[in-house]
C-alpha cells in the first residue's frame, strides 16, 4: 500500500525524480543515514551535480523505508536547492505526501513551507493563505520549532500590515527561542526586529539591532546575515541624514545581496542610495538610480509601498527637465505600481492606505491625474499617434512583404493551370447522381454545361439562373443542384469564375490583352461592370487583375 501511494505521488508530478531516476543512486549512499545525506548537500551548495545525487538518494531512501517525515523532508529538500519556478511544486509534493501520513504537524510544516515559497516569490497574499492554514495545523501540536517558525512568518506579515510594535512584541519571543536553537533563524530574527524599528522610525533600536546581529554573527561564526545588517544600517544613515555614510554602507552590501539574487533588497538599496543622492543635491546621479529601482520593476514587477515615490521622484525630476515624454512614461509606470500594490496588499489591512496613502501623495495623485487631462489633447495625444503611426507602419511593411509573398504564390499556381474548369474532389461529370433528380435529366444538363462552357456562351452579358434554366429547358432549382454538385460552386460564383478563368487565359496568351484597362477587361468577360469584374477576379485568384498584369510583363517583356 505505501510503495502504491507512492506512486500515486510520484506520477502526479511530472517534473519531479521518478523512480526510475532516483534507483540511479549508488547504493552505498542509502545506507547513510539522513543527517549525513542532508549535510552533504548542504555542502555542496557550489555543485548542483554532485549535489543532485545526495539530494535523490534522500528521497530514495525516505521513499523506500516508507518514512513519511522524511519523504516530507526530501521533497523540501529538492524545495530549497531548486529555481523559483519549481518551488511550489515541490511544496505541494511536500502538502500530498504529508496529508497522505495524516500527520498534523507534518501538514502544518508543508503548508509553511508553501507560504515561505510564496514569500521568496513577493506574493504576499498567497504567503499569508498558507501561514494562516498552517498555524491552524501547527497550533494542535506541541512542535515547538514549527510554532515558533509559524509565528516569526505571521510576524512578517504583521510587520507588511504595517502593525510594527505587533511585530515587535512576536518577533522577540522568537528571539529568544531561536537564540538557542537555531543560529540563522536568530539572526533572520535580529534582522527582522531592525526591520520593525526602523519602520516605525525607531532609528537608533534599529542601529542596536544591527550592532548585536553583525556581533553575534562574528561569535556564533555566521556571517551569512552580515550585508543585510550593513544594508540596512545604510538606511539608517539615510534617515539620520548621514548621506554620505548611507551611500558607503549599502554600496558595500550590495555585491552580496546581489549574489544572493535578493532583487527586492537590491531595488531598496538603489532606492536609498538614490535618495541620499537627492538630499545631496545630486539629481543626476540620484536618477541613475531611480532607473536602476524601475529596470527592476520593469524585469520582475517588484515594487512595495515606500518605493513608489521612486517614480514620483522621477516625474519630478522630468518636471524640471521640461520632458513631457518621460514625464508621461514614468505616470504611467506609478500608475502601474498603484496597480500592482492594489493587488498585493489587498485585504491585508487598511493601515497600509493610512500609512503610505497619505495627504500629501493623494494630493500628488490627483496633481497627476489632472496633468494627464491637460496633456491630453496634446503630449498623450501625439504620444498615441506616433506610436499608433508606427504600429500601423510596421503593419503595413509586415502585411506588404506577406502580400508580396502570398500574392506571387498564387500568381505562379495560376500561371500553372491550364484554365479548364475544376470539379469538385471526387465528383465526376456523370449522369449518375444522388440528387433525386432524374438521372437522364442530369446527364442532359451536364451535356448542356459543358456545350455552355465549350462554346464559351458564358461571356454573353446578363445571365442568371433563371435565363439559364429556360435556355436548357429546365428549372432553376435542378440547374442550381446540378452545378453545385457537379461544378461544387453556387451558380453566381461558377459563372464568375469562368468568365475570370477565360480573361486569366487571354491575358496569358495574348499579350495585347495585357494594355486592356480593367473596363474593357470587363466587357470582353461579359461584367455587367468594372467592380465586379474586379471583385470577382479577386475572389478566384486570391490577387488584383493590375498585379497579375504587371507580373505577366515582367515575366514575358
Amino acid at each position: 500500500m505505501i510503495k502504491m501511494c507512492l506512486l500515486i505521488v510520484s506520477l502526479s508530478l511530472g517534473q519531479l525524480p521518478t523512480e526510475k531516476t532516483l534507483h540511479k543512486v549508488p547504493d552505498t549512499l542509502l545506507h547513510k543515514n539522513y543527517d549525513q545525506l542532508f549535510d552533504r548537500i548542504e555542502k555542496l551548495q557550489n555543485d548542483s551535480v554532485k549535489q543532485s545525487i545526495y539530494l535523490r538518494a534522500f528521497l530514495k531512501k525516505a521513499k523506500d523505508e516508507g518514512n513519511w517525515e522524511e519523504i516530507v523532508y526530501g521533497y523540501k529538500n529538492y524545495l530549497h536547492h531548486s529555481p523559483d519556478h519549481q518551488k511550489l511544486v515541490y511544496a505541494d509534493s511536500m502538502i500530498y505526501t504529508a496529508k497522505i501520513s495524516k500527520d498534523t504537524a507534518l501538514i502544518g510544516a508543508s503548508y509553511l513551507s508553501k507560504g515561505i515559497a510564496y514569500y521568496g516569490q513577493k506574493k504576499y497574499i498567497e504567503a499569508l493563505d498558507n501561514y494562516l492554514i498552517a498555524h491552524d495545523f501547527i497550533s494542535r501540536t506541541n512542535d515547538h520549532y514549527q510554532k515558533y517558525k509559524a509565528q516569526y512568518n505571521i510576524a512578517h506579515i504583521k510587520y507588511y500590515l504595517g502593525f510594527y510594535d505587533e511585530a515587535i512584541v512576536l518577533f522577540e519571543e522568537c528571539l529568544d527561542y531561536f537564540g538557542k536553537k537555531n543560529t540563522r533563524a536568530y539572526l533572520n530574527t535580529i534582522h527582522s526586529l531592525s526591520l520593525c524599528h526602523n519602520r516605525a522610525g525607531n532609528f537608533g533600536l534599529s542601529t542596536e539591532m544591527n550592532e548585536l546581529g553583525l556581533a553575534e554573527g562574528q561569535r556564533l561564526s555566521n556571517l551569512s546575515m552580515e550585508s543585510y545588517f550593513i544594508h540596512l544600517e545604510g538606511i539608517n544613515h539615510y534617515f539620520k541624514s548621514n548621506f554620505a555614510l548611507a551611500i558607503e554602507k549599502i554600496t558595500y552590501s550590495l555585491p552580496a545581496i546581489r549574489k544572493n539574487k535578493d532583487f527586492a533588497n537590491e531595488a531598496v538599496g538603489y532606492f536609498y542610495i538614490g535618495k541620499s543622492y537627492w538630499a545631496l543635491n545630486k539629481p543626476e546621479e540620484a536618477v541613475a538610480y531611480f532607473k536602476k529601482v524601475d529596470q527592476i520593476f520593469e524585469d520582475k514587477d517588484y515594487t512595495r509601498p515606500d518605493l513608489r515615490e521612486n517614480f514620483e521622484l522621477l516625474i519630478n525630476h522630468y518636471k524640471t527637465k521640461d520632458s513631457p515624454q518621460k514625464k508621461l512614461r514614468y505616470i504611467r509606470k506609478l500608475l502601474k505600481a498603484d496597480s500592482i500594490l492594489n493587488v498585493n496588499y489587498k485585504n491585508l489591512s487598511g493601515k497600509i492606505h493610512k500609512e503610505y496613502d497619505t495627504k500629501e501623495l493623494l494630493n500628488e495623485k490627483d496633481r497627476i491625474q489632472t496633468l494627464l487631462e491637460k496633456r491630453k489633447r496634446n503630449d498623450i495625444l501625439l504620444f498615441s499617434v506616433i506610436v499608433l503611426l508606427f504600429i500601423l507602419l510596421l503593419f503595413l511593411i509586415y502585411r506588404y512583404q506577406r502580400n508580396k509573398k502570398i500574392y506571387r504564390q498564387r500568381f505562379e499556381e495560376l500561371m500553372k493551370k491550364n484554365g479548364k474548369v475544376e470539379t469538385p474532389m471526387g465528383v465526376k461529370n456523370t449522369g449518375k447522381t444522388n440528387l433525386d433528380i432524374n438521372p437522364d435529366a442530369v446527364a442532359t444538363v451536364i451535356k448542356q454545361l459543358e456545350k455552355f462552357e465549350r462554346d464559351k456562351k458564358f461571356l454573353e452579358k446578363d445571365w442568371t439562373l433563371v435565363k439559364l434554366s429556360a435556355a436548357f429547358n429546365s428549372n432553376t432549382n435542378y440547374l442550381s443542384k446540378i452545378v453545385f454538385h457537379h461544378r461544387g460552386k453556387k451558380f453566381v460564383e461558377y459563372l464568375n469564375d469562368l468568365k475570370i478563368d477565360y480573361i486569366i487565359e487571354l491575358l496569358k496568351n495574348d499579350r495585347k490583352i495585357r494594355n486592356y484597362t480593367n473596363k474593357a477587361l470587363a466587357e470582353e468577360a461579359g461584367f455587367s461592370s468594372t467592380q465586379r469584374f474586379t471583385n470577382a477576379f479577386i475572389s478566384r485568384t486570391g490577387i488584383s487583375p493590375s498585379y497579375f498584369i504587371q507580373e505577366l510583363k515582367n515575366k514575358y517583356e
